[in-house]
């Protein structure tokens, strides 16, 4: 076991939490997520559980911080795509997304977890400064979507929702999981690895041309007027 030394100041705390979330984002890719523990954490770091008391009560808190981290990530790279003053086609627009979407398939696996298993163990008030942050980048972006194809707010938004889900099932069912190779083979079912990238591209495409062509995609479509995300 490693000496401990308790961190003093604000930067060495932040360090430690850094070291905390490493941690556990290599057991999150190297176990199911069942089998971590505060324990299975600490033993990572060579910590004791006191130690890392001293700065979580749940492994879901680290979770959430790794998902911001990962979050925060995403979306700037999602901006970056798309800067401001140039046009591209609804096929482009789905090429450079997909892009993006397979650069952070890390963050859609904690995506597919996020609503059921992480936010569900962890204060409203460390919830709340997560949930400011997606709203924040989510509206953003839904805004220049909509904008660059005259969409409105609502369909632009329902847009990103789908990709969102749609990503992070994928990427929770494309994972490679031992145990779910093992049960296809047992039932005779051939386990075929999908093309992400490409699934998310067809994915995109569609959702866009469907709002862009349909009269009746949406009570409203067509309408460009600001609605509430």
């Amino acid at each position: 076991m490693t000496d401990f030394v308790r961190a003093r100041s604000e930067e060495q705390k932040q360090a430690r939490m850094a070291e905390i979330k490493a941690a556990a984002d290599s057991l999150f890719n190297s176990v199911t997520y069942q089998e971590i523990t505060l324990s299975t954490i600490a033993g990572k770091l060579s910590w004791t559980r006191a130690n890392l008391y001293k700065y979580v009560t749940t492994k879901e808190e680290i979770y959430l911080e790794i998902c911001s981290d990962k979050m925060h990530s995403y979306f700037d790279d999602l901006f970056a795509a798309f800067p401001e003053g140039k046009t591209w086609t609804p096929d482009e627009w789905a090429g450079r997304w997909a892009d993006v979407l397979n650069d952070h398939r890390d963050y859609f696996r904690y995506s597919d977890i996020l609503c059921t298993i992480i936010e569900v163990h962890v204060s409203a008030c460390r919830l709340a400064c997560f949930k400011k942050s997606y709203f924040t980048g989510k509206d953003a972006f839904v805004r220049l979507m909509a904008d660059h194809f005259s969409l409105s707010d609502h369909d632009a938004s329902e847009i990103f929702l789908a990709v969102l889900y749609h990503a992070s099932g994928l990427c929770g069912s494309t994972h490679s999981n031992p145990v779910m190779k093992e049960a296809l083979k047992i039932a005779g079912i051939p386990h075929k690895e999908r093309d992400f990238r490409l699934s998310m591209y067809e994915f995109i495409r569609m959702n866009l041309w469907y709002y862009l062509e349909s009269p009746t995609g949406s009570p409203t479509a067509g309408n460009n007027t600001r609605s509430e995300v």
